[in-house]
């Protein structure tokens, strides 16, 4: 059995409930945290007593358990923004990274892009990141530009240097990448586009979770994230944002709390971050996102980072010794993430092997479908790893590749 040293993931399980149903008579091993991560008791407790004790709308009421509700919201709004070392003014919640990177598509990107424009993206860019803009250029005449990678998976940052002009309105990357977990150089990045005149959109729905992220340092101008990736609820994101952007910005979603004032002739907007959060704010996910940022904050994110490190050494390792196994994405300094393909055999087919085991794997394009096609695959099985993993997962997905190689020689 592997051996390794870093958080104590055995310790850790004990906080997750979904680790003690065992379920098919067989522990869960769960290797699909790209995809969502599971929750601890601490965010469900939270959430919980938040529902039980301080359910109210926000910003509206003048009675007691109101003014507890906003509170807690905004006290949210504090604990996140700190965690990417932000100002809760530049801090907008969503519904997730998706919407948050539309709303800069429909609210900046909208706005600012003509025909003759362009947006620089990578080939590796998730789905989420790539049809907004995709579709921005086409509604408005503009290019779409897309940056390769070279074989390890390494973006090509001399080839975004040659594609962003002055006519480049968006260069938008991702920090991390979800299938290939190459960790992209988002500061040499951010200072091509800014020499250029151009804003920088990070996706960070794979980094954030995962490493310590501090948005002036990086230099970007827009940031997105989700909750559900970093051990909080689904339904809640977070759209970062450059202060003085963000001011000059006009919303586009319109409604209740989102006003300062209304009238038969015209409409002004309430004041940053509320101007981009119209409707009812989903405050039990925003409650819910703050306790896991207490919960990873309490571990510490160098330490989470190196954890995630050490399973995937030991994992890459371990697969890579299996014959007709190939391992997509060598990028060096790259995330816990390992997409893998074996010879013969569908990742579908061999993700299903793994479910016979309770073992959870990714199997697809994974949203990233010019990526597959760079790749020259239809579709990769994928093992991400988080802080409640440990080296029993990584032997158990390997005895289970092995084992898929038996079936399907049969």
């Amino acid at each position: 059995m592997l051996a390794l040293q870093a958080l104590d993931a055995a310790s850790i399980r004990g906080d997750f409930p979904i680790f003690t149903d065992a379920g098919n008579g067989r522990p869960l091993v769960y290797l699909d945290s790209a995809s969502t991560a599971q929750k601890p008791r601490h965010v469900l407790e939270a959430m919980q007593q938040y529902y039980e004790q301080r359910n109210a709308n926000v910003h509206r009421g003048v009675y007691e358990l109101s003014e507890l509700s906003t509170e807690q919201y905004e006290s949210a709004r504090e604990r996140v923004a700190a965690f990417v070392h932000a100002m809760p003014q530049e801090t907008i919640f969503t519904g997730n990274a998706t919407q948050a990177i539309n709303a800069v598509a429909y609210s900046y990107g909208l706005r600012n892009l003509a025909a003759g424009d362009n947006v620089v993206l990578s080939v590796m860019e998730h789905h989420s990141n790539f049809v907004p803009w995709q579709q921005l250029c086409a509604l408005r005449g503009a290019e779409l530009r897309v940056a390769g990678i070279d074989d390890g998976g390494n973006l090509n940052i001399e080839q975004i240097r040659q594609l962003v002009d002055r006519r480049t309105r968006m260069v938008a990357v991702s920090q991390m990448s979800n299938v290939l977990g190459t960790l992209n150089d988002i500061r040499a990045i951010a200072g091509i586009a800014h020499d250029k005149g151009s804003v920088l959109l990070v996706d960070g729905a794979q980094s954030v979770p995962h490493l310590s992220v501090d948005v002036k340092k990086l230099g970007c101008d827009f940031l997105a994230f989700s909750g559900h990736k970093m051990l909080g609820p689904m339904g809640i994101g977070v759209l970062y944002g450059k202060h003085e952007l963000l001011h000059a910005m006009e919303p586009f979603l319109f409604g209740g709390g989102m006003i300062h004032q209304v009238t038969v002739q015209k409409t002004s907007w309430a004041a940053l971050p509320w101007k981009f959060e119209a409707g009812t704010p989903n405050v039990a996910g925003a409650v819910g996102l703050s306790a896991a940022v207490d919960y990873l904050t309490g571990f510490g994110m160098d330490a989470v980072w190196e954890h995630g490190q050490q399973l995937l050494r030991a994992a890459t390792k371990r697969l890579s010794g299996i014959s007709g196994l190939t391992v997509h994405g060598t990028a060096p300094g790259k995330g816990g993430i390992l997409s893998f393909t074996l010879d013969g055999i569908h990742p579908h087919d061999l993700a299903t092997i793994a479910a016979s085991r309770n073992i959870c794997i990714r199997a697809g394009h994974h949203c990233c479908q010019p990526l597959m096609e760079r790749l020259g695959v239809a579709a990769t099985a994928r093992a991400s790893f988080y802080l409640y993993n440990d080296a029993k997962d990584i032997d158990a997905l390997a005895e289970a590749v092995e084992e898929a190689k038996k079936v399907f020689a049969r």
